[in-house]
């Protein structure tokens, strides 16, 4: 798994990337709030241990924004705070599980994988870029007023674009994703699904919201007008 870790304690942060890369996994470690922000939103992670407690921004106000942009990275709290009130704020905010502080390894490691496991706990938020909204529980796209028909990998491939618009995206962290089935696909598939996607939400439109950063991977248009 690739697996980022938010926490500012440094001696906790290295004890748990020495465990989990002994296990095979990938992990990042980021040591402030906002800097875990940018990393979570970059689309690159299976997973998220995020501290409650964190410097320049709170872990709190890192998952409200992280939700309330409708990515649904799978995250597992680490926390001093063991009143119901602050337990019961960070459920409400989307995390999937929580461990308070201090803990033991074998549990952190078993709730870590039941929360990768379970995947998304937040699922009903509609994606919007611009006129274009994708909703993940119906399956539907449309394009102002208008129903687009995608294929379910095109459907894929465009929810991950808009969870992460405004951020490149990589050639390889496309293909890993949504083939993660077929590690043996064509190299030039995803140019042509991206091709196809095109064609099917810029219809009419002058500039395509899926944008070509040569030598690297695409970019879905954030929506914001500088």
């Amino acid at each position: 798994m690739h697996i980022l870790i938010v926490e500012d304690k440094h001696s906790l942060a290295n004890m748990l990337r020495t465990s989990l890369e002994e296990k095979g996994n990938t992990v990042v470690l980021a040591f402030e709030g906002e800097e875990g922000l940018a990393h979570a939103e970059s689309g690159l992670f299976d997973v998220m241990v995020l501290d409650i407690m964190l410097p320049r921004m709170d872990g709190l106000e890192v998952i409200r924004r992280l939700r309330h942009k409708g990515h649904l990275l799978p995250v597992l709290a680490l926390t001093a705070r063991d009143t119901v009130a602050d337990i019961v704020a960070a459920l409400d905010l989307g995390i999937d599980d929580y461990l308070t502080k201090p803990f033991a390894m074998a549990e952190f490691l078993a709730r870590l994988r039941a929360v990768a496991r379970k995947g998304p706990a937040v699922k009903h938020v509609d994606l919007q870029v611009g006129d274009l909204v994708l909703d993940p529980r119906s399956g539907q796209v449309r394009r102002g007023d208008v129903l687009l028909m995608l294929t379910r990998r095109q459907f894929a491939l465009l929810e991950y674009l808009m969870r992460r618009a405004g951020h490149v995206l990589t050639r390889e962290a496309l293909l890993e994703r949504i083939w993660s089935d077929n590690p043996d696909v064509a190299a030039n598939t995803l140019e042509v699904f991206i091709r196809a996607l095109r064609t099917k939400i810029d219809v009419d439109r002058e500039k395509s919201l899926i944008e070509t950063v040569r030598g690297v991977g695409y970019r879905m248009d954030s929506g914001v007008q500088p």
